[in-house]
């Protein structure tokens, strides 16, 4: 019989642990912020104060519900180094810029989109890229690296003592995967870095196992299994349930868009766009831009349960919030900007939700989207997105998820496949559109204002 298993869900915001049931049912989750300090001028992960919270939670999961395995779902910027059983330098948060001299050297290194449909993109956002500034600083580090892991890889290693590659997350934007040869990618190669990467075992299988203390002071094993990408994890969710050609929103602190019959000579580096690839190798065409940070720096600590009668308000007004209030994304080249005077907390929330949709809508198009759309994660939450998505595409299915942690549940599927069961899938509700007034005409002063804006910040480029 098949037990329980946790599925860690590591976000760059928020960390979350989920027990799930061998039929896909959540019985438990847990939820705590990874913190940060500095080191050596980087702004470092602190593993050990997370490692701590994990294994807790664990304990705690294992007590109560007989938890035996254990999965990790984790995002898609950061790399650890390793060797032997420590690592070999802190693990980078990717929202840190590699100084100019230093930028300007290992950008020029950095293989082209052709091979890697990985775009350029600043910070760590490419993993490759601070790979590459860590080993211009401290080249010692790279040297004395056993093996290079992708983030979730690192909670793998970490937990059974055993250093695996996982396709999902190598392939997701870092410069290191050339997804049409299936291949590490030139940079590998021409840093000698291949002989780092560990074997490759697909996402979800068994790789080894740990020991977990229980609060009544016993000891417990459990099974590891190779963690996923978490948005990769979403697209696996959803795969399983028996969905095929579709458009998949995944939203977190980054809204991801998977469209698998867009031609891969639509992506535009210069728009965010990228190949993702499947846990089975695949390459996923993708655009992406990170709404869910930008959702709460406009909405500035608001609610962010809006009604319709403040989404109408803000439209009626136009006031409007042009892109872009984070890094990355399809309009990069411009500062996000709040037109008109907001007039309450509700208002602010309205218009936060109303960007991320208008920004969804606007990559929906860039990606050629034209089958049903699959709306999964945070965004499902708000009680509106979807809605106001399927009045502004009215030829599309809009599907919200019933459970909007798809890369958990993927996460949770994958795991439990490996073990011989099969959860039940997901389910999802089929969206009636809103039927807000003007916002069809809304959307198309917001594009107006946008593409003049994108226009003007590359003529001065």
């Amino acid at each position: 019989m098949i037990a329980p298993v946790a599925v860690f869900d590591l976000g760059k915001t928020n960390s979350k642990m989920f027990v799930f049931s061998p039929e896909g049912e959540i019985l438990d989750e847990q939820r705590e912020a990874p913190a940060w300090r500095n080191h050596e001028g980087f702004r470092v992960l602190d593993d050990a104060r997370l490692e701590s919270w994990m294994r807790a939670a664990l304990g705690k999961a294992v007590t109560e519900y007989g938890v035996e395995g254990v999965m990790v779902s984790g995002h898609g910027c950061t790399f650890a180094l390793v060797s032997g059983d420590r690592l070999t330098y802190p693990i980078l948060d990717y929202e840190q810029e590699p100084p100019e001299d230093i930028a300007a050297k290992i950008d020029a290194l950095i293989p082209s989109f052709s091979e890697t449909y990985s775009p350029r993109l600043p910070m760590g956002f490419n993993f490759g890229r601070h790979i590459l500034w860590l080993e211009n600083v401290r080249p010692d580090v790279l040297e004395a690296s056993q093996y290079i892991l992708g983030y979730p890889q690192f909670w793998t290693w970490r937990f059974s003592g055993t250093a695996v590659s996982e396709r999902s997350y190598l392939g997701c934007h870092s410069h290191l995967w050339a997804p049409l040869r299936n291949d590490f990618s030139s940079l590998v190669d021409q840093r000698g870095w291949r002989e780092k990467m560990p074997p490759f075992v697909r996402a979800g299988e068994v790789v080894g196992d740990t020991r977990i203390a229980l609060p009544a002071g016993e000891a417990r094993t459990l099974a590891v299994h190779n963690a996923v990408h978490d948005s990769n994890s979403s697209l696996y969710c959803y795969r399983a349930a028996g969905h095929d050609s579709f458009t998949l929103i995944s939203s977190g602190t980054w809204v991801v868009i998977f469209n698998s019959e867009c031609p891969f000579s639509l992506l535009d580096e210069e728009r965010d766009m990228l190949a993702n690839v499947s846990v089975d190798g695949a390459p996923v065409p993708t655009i992406r831009f990170m709404g869910g940070r930008e959702f709460d720096t406009i909405r500035e600590g608001a609610s962010p349960r809006v009604s319709r009668e403040s989404l109408q308000a803000v439209i009626d007004r136009r006031l409007f919030a042009l892109p872009s209030f984070a890094p990355g994304g399809p309009s990069q080249e411009t500062r996000g900007e709040i037109t008109g005077a907001i007039g309450s907390d509700v208002e602010r929330a309205a218009l936060a939700l109303l960007y991320v949709t208008l920004m969804s809508d606007y990559c929906l198009d860039l990606i050629g989207s034209r089958n049903t759309i699959i709306v999964d994660g945070g965004l499902v939450k708000t009680g509106a997105y979807a809605e106001v998505l399927a009045q502004l595409r009215p030829e599309q299915k809009v599907l919200s998820s019933d459970n909007p942690e798809g890369s958990a549940v993927g996460a949770a599927a994958l795991a439990f496949e490996a073990l011989g069961g099969k959860p039940r899938p997901v389910e999802c509700s089929v969206t009636v559109p809103s039927e807000l007034r003007g916002l069809v005409e809304y959307r198309a002063e917001w594009r107006d204002k946008v593409e003049e804006r994108r226009q003007k910040a590359r003529s001065r480029s």
